[in-house]
């Protein structure tokens, strides 16, 4: 290798250094090798056809520029594309091109017919190969029966979920880019975004749409490492129309995937391409993750999702049981929507830990039979005493509606309950005064502190309202 030739490469990257950030300074100009320079004509080795058209498509206008600076009006770029050969001929070759005339230069090897969404064909040209993802590309990752037909609207989601059908009636064209949905665990932030993704598969059955958990992601990019093809790992994901990435919390403390993750966003933003994130935090509270990628995070919509109500649980259950052809009593599935109110996930597998004691032992689901298996269910999740679960237990103690508690109602037995409800409320959970009035017929904190001080002087002056108290502080601690 001529000496002037590396010589005159190293003055280039010294003007191209000064002209774009460092990082697409790192990942872009440092892998190439300058080759030969002869009649004014630079030749330099980039690393796969990929390389080479990014190189055409982004720096073209500032490689031009730069030659010419150093070898003057009659300078002249070229590159020497390394190929992957095919398996009848193993081992890489070199093919030249002049810069500044891009041509296709597909090979067996590094393009492939993909089926993608519903059948429609579609070359996708140097697609990122590694063992697994080849499936992803196909399938998109999508669970089927997590559709918006299944996710069951409350209060506790309506933002999220009205924004993840806003997005995927419009993918990348509404203010929600990227869409963030956090929550805790079990309250349907996967199932809401596979329903994004397929919707936009419905609406939009040219789009690639891809789903992948944040773990694969970094297996991926750690692979791609191994393999010395970075720059095809990022092509790849940078042609995603609808990219959903689940719980990215988990780039924490991962700085190299997360500098790669930071380019890939950016390409999508830019292309007005959907992203659409999920974490168990919201962008303010995670840790470990660069303050770039926080703000970026910011940029479109953090909804989040919360535990849901009664009614809400209630007609997640009623769905659940509908879906799967099942029928169940109304106070069954009401004492289980009492009983759990931890998250979605630990509701449904009650259910289904129901029914399977039913069919195992041959046994009609009654409310007793539910009863006894919430109670070693509940043993084992430890599960959080709640407002729901008191009112549940003094209505059945003194078999009144569970509706009349939050009545209008002077009736002494209604008041009676309700006073009830809120002493054990205000003893058996961390909830507010206010929390707890407002659950218990919509009153004041000062109702609340009456009924508690009410309580507390019968339990003194009247043994059978202490029988009553007793007994009903056994059942909801049971």
């Amino acid at each position: 290798m001529e000496k002037n030739v590396v010589e005159i490469w190293g003055n280039c990257l010294k003007i191209i250094k000064d002209n774009i950030n460092y990082q697409s300074f790192k990942t872009w100009f440092l892998p190439i090798k300058p080759l030969k320079l002869k009649d004014n004509v630079l030749t330099i080795q980039v690393p796969s056809q990929f390389f080479y058209e990014w190189m055409e498509e982004h720096y073209i206008g500032l490689l031009k520029k730069t030659i010419k600076k150093e070898l003057g009006n009659e300078g002249r770029l070229e590159y020497s594309i390394i190929m992957d050969n095919t398996e009848k001929d193993p081992g890489p070759f070199s093919i030249n091109v002049p810069a500044g005339e891009k041509k296709p230069t597909s090979n067996p090897s590094v393009s492939m017919p993909i089926d993608l969404n519903r059948g429609s064909s579609k070359e996708i040209p140097n697609p990122f190969i590694i063992p697994g993802l080849k499936k992803i590309k196909v399938n998109s990752q999508l669970i089927e029966s997590y559709s918006f037909d299944n996710f069951v609207e409350g209060d506790c989601n309506r933002l999220a979920r009205s924004a993840g059908y806003a997005v995927a009636n419009n993918p990348g064209k509404t203010a929600f880019n990227p869409l963030l949905i956090y929550s805790n665990t079990g309250l349907g932030k996967t199932h809401l975004s596979h329903s994004i993704g397929l919707q936009v598969k419905d609406n939009f059955p040219d789009k690639t749409v891809l789903y992948v958990t944040t773990d694969q992601f970094i297996n991926q990019f750690i692979d791609s490492v191994k393999n010395n093809n970075q720059n095809d790992f990022i092509h790849f994901y940078q042609m995603i129309d609808v990219l959903i990435i689940d719980d990215i919390h988990n780039l924490a403390g991962k700085e190299k995937t997360q500098d790669v993750f930071f380019h890939i966003f950016n390409h999508l933003h830019q292309k007005s391409n959907q992203i659409i994130l999920t974490s168990d935090k919201s962008p303010v509270e995670m840790k470990g993750i660069e303050p770039r990628l926080l703000s970026r995070f910011k940029w479109g919509l953090s909804a989040d999702l919360q535990i849901p109500d009664l009614e809400t649980r209630i007609a997640i259950l009623h769905k659940k049981l509908y879906n799967d052809g099942i029928e169940i009593s109304k106070e069954v599935v009401e004492y289980l929507a009492y009983s759990i109110n931890t998250n979605i996930r630990e509701l449904e597998g009650a259910m289904i830990s129901l029914l399977a004691q039913s069919s195992l032992n041959k046994k009609t689901i009654t409310l007793e039979l539910a009863k006894q298996m919430i109670d070693k269910f509940v043993k084992n999740t430890s599960r959080e005493i709640s407002i729901d679960y008191i009112q549940k237990i003094v209505c059945d103690y003194f078999k009144i509606p569970i509706d009349m508690i939050n009545s209008k109602t002077r009736k002494r037995e209604i008041v009676q309950a309700r006073q009830l409800s809120m002493y054990f409320s205000k003893k058996h959970t961390k909830a507010s005064l206010a929390s707890i009035g407002l659950h218990c017929g919509n009153k004041d904190h000062a109702t609340v502190l009456h009924a508690c001080r009410t309580v507390n002087n019968l339990v003194e002056t009247d043994k059978q309202f202490r029988v009553f108290v007793e007994e009903l502080d056994k059942k909801i601690k049971l």
